[in-house]
């Protein structure tokens, strides 16, 4: 069910590219525009702050951020689709399907994609204590001791949690999931060796990095990436790893295609600017700004990995 769904959707996306039903975008926008997100102060409102601000410039209409957390994908699915009420969100809006039950909100068909603004690499880190300086170690020591070494992660479903499971399933390794609060107070045990080894984002742990407090291995993503230089990927070590947070913006379903179209190339434009990226990038992330059907296509592969390792664990909330 969950494939035609997903066919369904990508034949509506395909059709909003290709201009098929487009209503006229001439008038738009003429009143205020509303990014709704999460809370305020995380990645999620940094990219919506900043891209609100870049709209407000172009398009000539005041762009309101909305912070009404887990509740803003629930917001955005039910709001009228108008080009007025869009979303910045991560990858958890499609992966949650996979964590919870009875979701208000269904990722396929309630929201349109317009670009992945933002990716943000996990870390793999040790704790210094670990005697382990590369993956290969760490892989060969997992297995030495199978259920001996554990990692911290925060609530369930984020991505370090899936770094980790994703990892383990991958390299065939038993490691043990402890669990924290929060992300924070995860790498606070980790660099207080309460924990062997975490999956942060890049943003957070490059000062204890640079601190000495924890050990880098490598970066989750495909390719090395410049948050971390001189990080070897994990794939090097773990073939077909490839793993990290995004950060999207989406507008309800059914959000006719110019409108679609015009926020894309005015989304897009304003991330690329040199001064965008640089905050973006101090933040611990680097942009992306792709095109809806690439987005799209992004959705359907990570629900492929993603959701196998969530079934394949047996993670719930």
């Amino acid at each position: 069910m969950r494939t035609q769904r997903f066919a369904a959707w990508m034949l509506s996306v395909g059709l909003m590219v290709s201009g098929a039903g487009v209503v006229s975008s001439q008038n738009y926008p003429n009143k205020p525009i509303r990014i709704v997100t999460s809370e305020p102060g995380g990645g999620n409102d940094i990219v919506a702050r900043l891209v609100a601000e870049g709209l407000t410039a172009s398009l000539g209409q005041r762009v309101i951020v909305d912070n009404r957390g887990i509740i803003a994908a629930e917001i955005a699915a039910k709001a009228t689709p108008d080009g007025y009420t869009l979303l910045i969100y991560g990858s958890n809006i499609w992966l949650m399907q996979y964590l919870r039950d009875n979701l208000p909100w269904d990722p396929l068909r309630d929201f349109a994609p317009i670009t992945v603004a933002v990716d943000l690499p996990n870390i793999l880190v040790v704790h210094p204590s670990l005697p382990v300086k590369s993956v290969k170690e760490l892989v060969a020591l997992a297995k030495a001791k199978p259920g001996e070494l554990n990692y911290a992660a925060g609530t369930i479903g984020v991505s370090s949690h899936l770094a980790a499971e994703l990892f383990k399933a991958l390299a065939e390794v038993n490691i043990v999931r402890v669990p924290y609060k929060g992300g924070g107070p995860a790498l606070t045990g980790l660099i207080g060796g309460e924990v062997h080894l975490m999956f942060p984002n890049a943003g957070s742990v490059m000062p204890h990095i640079k601190s000495g407090r924890v050990r880098a291995l490598a970066v989750s993503t495909a390719q090395p990436s410049a948050l971390a230089p001189g990080l070897p990927t994990v794939a090097a070590s773990v073939p077909g790893y490839e793993t990290g947070a995004v950060i999207c913006v989406f507008a309800p379903a059914r959000t006719p295609a110019a409108i679609v179209d015009l926020l894309n190339r005015e989304i897009v434009r304003v991330l690329n600017g040199a001064m965008v990226k640089e905050r973006l990038f101090n933040s611990g992330s680097e942009v992306v700004a792709n095109s809806p059907r690439e987005f799209a296509a992004f959705i359907k592969s990570d629900m492929a990995r993603m959701g196998k390792v969530i079934r394949d664990a047996g993670i719930h909330e």
